[in-house]
């Protein structure tokens, strides 16, 4: 135990020693040299949710601005992604060993190394848990490089992808014990505005999904107004109504048109689920394999109160353990969206991680448009747990998790 905690010890402190954007590959280089590995190197996951690059690698070999980016359709990069295993696969050159580098379900990356001979449990363990240390090393010194944002990039943004990439909260997929989140944005060609968001308190969680009206940069700028409004107000400790209201006036005090947007919030500790529904979309439930919509009550847009003075609703919506919830904007149901059965394609995917739900939901919607949406396709996919569970079952960290079952090994 002593060896291994003086090893992590190790990793932590040449990463805080190492300026930001040298912090990931001089922790490859600790691995490739405690390893005696031929290649160490980190790979981190686009925004897209459907490549890599290869961010840093051992031996001081930066990627920077040149690195390599791989689709990961049908390769091993996706399945390690999906099933957030450790894959060993022995090769002419040794042991390729590639591990998820993940923290609280957010699937930040992969760590893969190239090893002379079969590692052994012990070395795999440790591998394992430099790659959830990893995952803390990058989000720490995300905060003062623009390098890993880079890397989670396929192409530069428009001004306006700008500005809506920054309303994103900054990890889009959350473990906790009662729950488990993701939300996934396929932007249209002109984005559209649509934003998703959530925060945890000790006694709640707080969602929501919004979509301005029109495109490109004056969408963009709703969606800053009304994004922050919602923050301000929930940070403030206002209820669900106060919040719609607050978000409402921002939206007409400022001249940035109207959108419509949905709030739910759910007591961690009872399971009460409540919903603000504001001209949008109604969200989905799946339950025992099974999908519907949940047919709740629509107030105004957000925007339109100086018009249209009229408070808003708090509804209940029936929750239960096991259930999956589905918030959409309404670029998965028309335009494009419109040609996918979306609930016949929620109750196909019901095994799937709600990552990975959430992507195969928006992905359907860009493959019918042709790869060139007209409409930004959003939604946050919740598998709701329910109250009674009061941790988390930890399955991409330290060793003790990472058991034998955890592991595939494929043979050449």
């Amino acid at each position: 135990m002593g060896g291994r905690e003086s090893g992590l010890s190790r990793l932590l402190a040449a990463a805080e020693r190492a300026a930001p954007v040298d912090a990931v590959a001089v922790v490859a280089e600790d691995l490739r040299r405690r390893f005696g590995a031929a290649e160490v190197s980190f790979l981190i996951v686009d925004l897209t949710g459907k490549a890599v690059a290869r961010l840093a690698t051992a031996a001081g070999v930066e990627g920077g601005r040149e690195a390599e980016r791989i689709a990961m359709f049908g390769s091993v990069y996706e399945q390690v992604i999906r099933t957030q295993r450790l894959y060993q696969v022995a090769t002419g050159q040794g042991q390729r060993v590639i591990v998820p580098v993940s923290n609280r379900g957010d699937a930040i990356g992969l760590l893969e190394l190239l090893l002379p001979a079969d590692p052994g449990d012990g070395v795999l363990d440790e591998v394992a848990e430099a790659a959830h240390i990893l995952a803390y090393v990058v989000i720490a010194n995300g905060r003062f490089t623009d390098l890993y944002t880079w890397g989670k990039r396929s192409r530069p943004p428009t001004l306006a992808a700008e500005i809506q990439y920054q309303m994103l909260p900054p990890s889009l997929s959350c473990e906790a014990a009662q729950f488990t989140l993701c939300g996934h944005l396929e932007p249209s060609e002109d984005l559209s505005g649509d934003t998703f968001d959530y925060a945890l308190d000790r006694d709640t969680l707080h969602v929501s999904i919004t979509d301005p009206m029109g495109h490109d940069i004056n969408s963009a700028l709703a969606a800053t107004v009304l994004v922050s409004a919602l923050r301000g107000a929930r940070r403030a400790g206002a209820g669900l109504a106060e919040q719609a209201h607050r978000a409402d006036k921002a939206l007409a005090d400022h001249g940035h048109g109207h959108a419509t947007g949905q709030l739910l919030r759910i007591n961690l500790h009872t399971g009460r689920a409540q919903l603000v529904n504001a001209g949008h979309p109604w969200p989905l439930r799946m339950r025992e394999g099974t999908a519907q919509a949940i047919t709740c009550e629509v107030d105004h847009p957000f925007g339109l109160s100086v018009s249209v003075p009229h408070p808003y609703r708090v509804q209940d919506i029936d929750l239960r353990p096991g259930d999956r919830l589905l918030m959409l904007t309404d670029g998965m149901l028309e335009r494009h969206g419109e040609k996918v059965d979306l609930l016949a394609l929620l109750e196909r995917t019901h095994d799937l991680h709600p990552r990975e739900a959430a992507l195969t939901l928006t992905s359907a919607v860009r493959e019918v448009a042709g790869g060139r949406l007209a409409d930004d396709a959003t939604v946050m996919c919740l598998d709701w747990h329910g109250p009674q569970h009061t941790l988390r079952q930890v399955s991409s960290g330290a060793a003790t998790q990472q058991a034998s079952a955890g592991r595939t090994k494929q043979e050449r």
